[in-house]
């Protein structure tokens, strides 16, 4: 019933967890089970949809069956490098209106 929103809790306990505000998270990846849900994250958290899933969500890249996790993580750490930025966030629902999410800071350059 609640899964499509369960990000928005998870991504919330994440960055607050984190030390962080949502307001320095530069880039986000919202898995899209189905489309409303990057959307309806992105408009619960309040946050600029040009931070969401930069470079296209599961809709656009796919939706691999037991690996969406790996994908949303790995895209996310793509956009960090090759955008120069430092700070981002990747949120899941796990179905059964669970979720997780992970916040991930791109070290600096030796």
């Amino acid at each position: 019933k609640f899964f499509t929103i369960a990000p928005e809790v998870a991504v919330r306990k994440a960055v607050s967890k984190s030390g962080y505000k949502l307001e320095d998270i530069e880039a986000f990846e919202l898995n899209e089970a189905f489309a409303a849900v990057g959307f309806y994250n992105t408009h619960l958290l309040g946050i600029d949809e040009i931070k969401v899933n930069k470079y296209g969500g599961a809709v656009a890249l796919g939706h691999p069956l037991g690996c969406s996790g790996a994908r949303i993580l790995c895209t996310l750490c793509s956009v960090l490098e090759q955008e120069n930025l430092t700070l981002g966030c990747a949120g899941i629902c796990n179905g059964g209106g669970g979720a997780t999410a992970m916040v991930i800071r791109k070290p600096k350059q030796l």
